[in-house]
């Protein structure tokens, strides 16, 4: 497969961790030439330095002399740094987007209708390879355009392909969920500490924990419920900490904070103006 050139608009943490990520992989550094942009002639340098890419201020010689653009800027830059470079994209490029919250319709508009679009939903832990990014094609993107935006995030973790319509409550769940994680890690780490363990300890088996946890429900395929059961032993210790969590509702709570995330998601493109 020839090397195709994927342009970074906006090398901050996210954009320089895909960057990175596919300079580790053997695939993605066969596959992709990579170049970036930052808003300033010193950032650039540094990005550059760190990167070992060309890395530069103007946005339009970038789109230009790429392939495919990966747009890595704040929700609100994505239109004023679109519509500034419309004129650059060519029909056959393929423009994508992690900005939270914003369509595919919006950025084929301020992109001038030409690429072709798709959405993208990183989470923080791309920033280690243990992310989960997922995708959402707008209307005439072809098989091969999706799997070129599946190949520039697989470095990163695991993928997924959705909906556009199901797009907010993915931001709520994967987007948002390593902080509800990162909670669960802190009130666990300080029950460690109030039945006598060491913080550093504490923190440890906590996260540990989490993380064990969860690739056992993704190597194993089953129902967390039937892993749940696996641990608890009748008249054991585990029982009586599940009572006390449906007490405390925390089911209930992890859905509502999901829920809500998911409907800001909405609310922060007008989504819900007049309702």
């Amino acid at each position: 497969m020839s090397e195709m050139r994927l342009g970074i608009i906006g090398l901050g943490k996210m954009g320089e961790a895909i960057a990175a990520g596919l300079q580790r992989s053997e695939k993605g550094a066969k596959r992709w030439r990579l170049a970036g942009t930052t808003h300033s002639k010193g950032s650039a340098a540094e990005a550059a330095k760190r990167l070992g890419i060309a890395c530069g201020i103007d946005n339009g010689k970038l789109v230009a002399e790429s392939d495919i653009l990966l747009l890595c800027v704040k929700p609100h830059q994505a239109e004023s740094v679109l519509r500034a470079v419309a004129g650059q994209f060519r029909p056959e490029q393929l423009l994508l987007s992690i900005c939270a919250s914003i369509t595919t319709a919006q950025l084929k508009e301020w992109s001038g209708g030409k690429p072709h679009v798709v959405r993208a939903m990183p989470n923080t832990p791309c920033l280690i390879g243990e992310g989960m990014t997922v995708l959402s094609a707008a209307p005439g993107v072809n098989e091969a355009g999706l799997e070129h935006a599946k190949s520039i995030f697989t470095p990163l973790g695991e993928t997924a392909v959705v909906e556009e319509s199901l797009m907010d409550g993915v931001t709520g769940l994967s987007g948002c969920g390593p902080a509800y994680v990162y909670l669960i890690v802190e009130a666990l780490s300080e029950a460690g500490v109030k039945v006598g363990l060491p913080r550093k300890v504490a923190t440890l088996l906590a996260a540990q924990t989490l993380a064990g946890s969860a690739r056992m429900v993704l190597e194993r395929g089953e129902h967390p419920a039937a892993l749940k059961d696996e641990v608890t032993t009748p008249a054991g210790c585990t029982i009586d900490g599940l009572m006390a969590l449906e007490e405390g509702k925390l089911r209930v709570t992890l859905i509502k904070a999901v829920l809500a995330a998911a409907k800001r998601s909405r609310t922060l493109r007008g989504a819900e103006k007049g309702k």
